[in-house]
């Protein structure tokens, strides 16, 4: 008996969901009976269902054009329990293949196995920490509303500022509870939990560990949070931007890289002075983020929150502890020497964001690049280095070639396909603002 099938027995499991993350981050996939759950031959879904827009549409001409299956796989090391459900059922995450057993291209997480792989090749190891900021909002059922912040345990709405504030989490024990709960089931390693600056915003921070793995725990962490809110009357939103005069939300991601074969961090020398490749790693992302933009900002939305002075970077500077830069490098000891990627909102794609960050970082250690003088100063009063909006955004991806040759081809015209489409039809929308001073202005 396998693995998985022992561990089906062992707890009764009544359903599985197989699940599969798509571009935008959403779970496909199929709910099947446990006798019908078989490991070894997979299951099947149209390659299609990767690339999706966000609003359910499809990109033309980046799948064949008779819509061909792929087979999935499920990751032994993925399997966990659905905590929230009445009866026993498991959820487990399946990587996506030809049915010549080739890894199909366009499937996020082969993208950052693929990065992965590059790392391995040379013995290192990348070891994460990402940082999740959302928040919490009242039952949104009128999409033309504004949100407002939910009631709290006093039958209050959250006002003001309450960055770090015990109390303000407080207000919303019985949720915390359930996601910690909730968590614990599935095996996610969160850690540190807080109140951000903005109006019930918060940051529920992981531990570090394999950069596969992490994204895993993103992408069932975002669902979690989501349905323990529902089932106390509000909603969790990871949208980059929710609310007009609020912070946008991040995901900031820490990475460094050991060496495979004496775990050492090699961003620091024997001396414990930081090492050229610590050095080299910077300047890839500073050459190469303003590619990769529209992997940590994915939506139109998301570039509502790379705003000047609002706590998020429009740059890419970096700095000792200078949390205005777009790569920030904390105090730590020689051991703990890492670089914190601050671009990222947590609309983001876990798998893809995760395998941009990494990717940038092995261009500058392949092209041997150097970094600029480290910014003491303040980054938001200088220029943007990022395009505006999404449209610009797609075409610096599209038109960068080391990017592709590290990220895939084909994965990234598909994804610039999708991201166009996205665009396009958000542009045919008529906002409020254009009805509220153009209606009978002009």
């Amino acid at each position: 008996m396998s693995l998985i099938s022992e561990w089906l027995r062992e707890r009764r499991i009544t359903e599985v969901e197989c699940v599969t993350p798509d571009f935008t981050g959403i779970a496909r996939g199929k709910i099947v009976p446990r006798e019908k759950f078989n490991e070894d031959d997979g299951m099947r879904l149209p390659q299609v269902v990767l690339v999706q827009t966000v609003t359910g549409e499809y990109a033309d001409g980046i799948t064949p054009s008779t819509d061909p299956d792929m087979v999935l796989i499920p990751d032994p090391n993925t399997i966990r329990l659905v905590p929230w459900a009445k009866d026993p059922v498991a959820q487990v995450i399946h990587d996506c293949f030809h049915f010549d057993g080739t890894p199909v291209e366009l499937s996020p997480r082969y993208v950052l196995r693929r990065v992965l792989k590059l790392y391995e090749e040379r013995g290192w190891e990348p070891v994460v920490a990402p940082e999740m900021e959302f928040y919490l909002v009242d039952i949104n059922r009128d999409p033309d509303l504004p949100l407002q912040p939910p009631l709290g345990r006093t039958g209050r709405p959250e006002t003001g500022r309450k960055a770090y504030s015990i109390d303000a989490v407080n207000e919303y024990d019985d949720l915390f509870e359930d996601v910690y709960d909730y968590c614990d089931a599935q095996g996610l390693q969160i850690d540190t939990l807080i109140h951000e600056v903005g109006a019930c915003q918060m940051e529920i921070n992981f531990l570090h560990g394999n950069a596969l793995e992490l994204a895993d725990q993103i992408f069932l962490f975002k669902r979690t949070v989501r349905e323990a809110a529902i089932r106390h009357q509000m909603y969790a939103t990871f949208m980059a931007k929710p609310m007009e005069h609020e912070p946008g939300s991040a995901m900031h991601i820490h990475m460094s890289v050991v060496d495979k074969t004496s775990g050492k961090n090699i961003y620091s020398n024997d001396d414990g002075q930081p090492s050229t490749v610590f050095y080299q790693s910077i300047a890839g992302m500073q050459k190469y983020f303003p590619a990769v933009i529209s992997l940590f900002a994915p939506f139109v939305n998301s570039y509502r929150r790379l705003t000047r002075y609002y706590a998020a970077p429009i740059n890419v500077q970096w700095g000792f502890d200078n949390r205005t830069c777009g790569i920030r490098i904390p105090y730590s000891t020689p051991a703990a020497r890492r670089i914190e990627n601050r671009v990222p909102g947590v609309d983001c794609n876990p798998y893809l964001a995760l395998a941009a960050t990494l990717a940038c970082a092995y261009l500058g250690i392949v092209e041997q690049l150097e970094p600029t003088e480290p910014l003491t100063g303040d980054a938001y009063s200088l220029p943007f280095a990022f395009a505006r909006e999404l449209e610009g955004a797609i075409n610096q991806l599209a038109e960068c070639a080391p990017i592709a040759e590290v990220l895939g081809e084909k994965f990234i015209t598909a994804y610039c396909a999708v991201k166009q489409s996205e665009y396009i039809e958000y542009a045919k929308v008529i906002s409020p603002w254009e009805r509220k001073h153009l209606l009978l202005h002009v």
